[in-house]
Formats: C-alpha cells, structure tokens, sequence
C-alpha cells in the first residue's frame, strides 16, 4: 500500500496541529501530513520582506520525497505572534496561498482558517496549473 502525503504550513501552535491533520485526512484522500512550522506561519508568508527560503526547502523535501501535490497554509484564533483579527488572518492567509503557488505549479495550494472552537473552514484555493489552462479559484468568505 501507497500512503498519500499532503504538507501544511502551519503556527507552532500545539492546539491547532491534530485538528488541521484531522480535518485534511478527513477531507482529502491523505494518510499524512507533513508539518512544516513557522510561529505566525500565516502572517510570515503574506509578508514579502520574509525570506521563505528555508521553509521552501523543507517543502521541496516533501515534494520530492513524499510526493505531496497538496499543500495547505493555515491561519488560527488566538495566536500569540500574529495577534490581528480573524478578517486579518483570512488575507494574509490568501496572500501567502497566492505566494506559494508561485513557487509551485503543480500543486494545489489551499489555506485554512482554524476557529477559536478548533473547527477548520477552507478560506482559499489555488488548483493545478496544466498545458496553461486557467487555474481554478475559490473563495469561501
């Protein structure tokens, strides 16, 4: 048996890691995620003067070595170095999923946003790029 890998960007948050792994395997046809933790994650991707060098290398590995094709970011309630409001979140969480698309064509790249109850609600989607049809968008707020 295959198992199916997807990679997250996610807070060091500990509260938010098992509901996010939950609701992706519960959603997407994954047995695992691979972590990739950043304190803020959200806020540091949709900033363009963070250098997300190491990050991305910590997501090629996945790639190459899990062959994941569905990356998520998440956003949560609460966090105590991203401390803006949830509409806040939301953008940054759109921006940093616009952001690694770029860096990635052949995945799809979808942001979470994770509730002051733990529940998880997809904010954002970016699709696969192929033979350069248009990509697919979604917005659920």
């Amino acid at each position: 048996m295959n198992s199916k890998f997807a990679v997250c960007f996610n807070c060091i948050d500990g509260r938010v890691q098992i509901p996010v792994i939950n609701w992706i395997t519960q959603n997407y046809e994954v047995d695992y995620v691979d972590m990739i933790t950043e304190a803020g994650m959200d806020g540091l991707l949709a900033n363009y003067s963070f250098d997300p060098t190491h990050v991305l290398s910590k997501l090629t590995i996945s790639i190459n070595k899990h062959d994941s094709n569905l990356i998520f970011i998440v956003g949560h309630f609460d966090c105590g170095v991203n401390s803006v409001d949830e509409k806040t979140h939301k953008k940054q969480i759109k921006k940093a999923v616009e952001r690694i698309k770029n860096y990635t064509l052949s995945c799809r790249v979808i942001g979470l946003w994770v509730d002051e109850y733990f529940q998880v609600e997809k904010v954002w989607e970016k699709g696969i790029i192929k033979d350069d049809s248009p990509f697919y968008e979604c917005s659920t707020s």
